[in-house]
């Protein structure tokens, strides 16, 4: 398991909640954000973007995920996920079964404006998760 230092922790933070700011959340309003850290060291953060259609939203999470791929990240080592809440909210299960695809041993950090953080490994999350091994 990699090792996620406190600046490298303290950087996904702030990330996450400037990502927040450009939520798209009309019918909830509840900007979320979120920020991963690549196997390569970089960060790439996602929003959640709501659609009148609630099936078609999409969590900041998964935005995040997906932006870290088209950059060509193939390895996540953290998530930090922020909401504007008094305590931490924890990853859907959608997104907990994106992020355990892109490895077993990632760290999810989980802040809010309240002083809690919990934080938790994606199998400690989803322990049953779904892989599939292609042939």
């Amino acid at each position: 398991m990699t090792e996620i230092s406190d600046p490298q922790w303290s950087r996904l933070a702030d990330a996450a909640r400037r990502a927040s700011a450009n939520a798209h959340c009309p019918y909830s309003r509840f900007c979320v954000g979120a920020a991963v850290l690549t196997g390569d060291g970089g960060i790439a953060v996602g929003c959640n973007v709501e659609n009148a259609s609630y099936g078609l939203t999409v969590c900041a999470e998964r935005n995040a995920v997906s932006r870290a791929v088209a950059d060509g990240a193939r390895s996540l080592d953290a998530v930090v996920v922020y909401t504007p809440t008094a305590e931490p909210v924890t990853p859907c299960g959608a997104c907990r079964q994106v992020i355990s695809e892109f490895g077993r041993e990632v760290r999810i950090r989980c802040i809010c404006d309240g002083p809690g953080v919990l934080e938790f490994g994606v199998a400690d999350l989803l322990p049953g998760a779904f892989a599939f091994t292609p042939r």
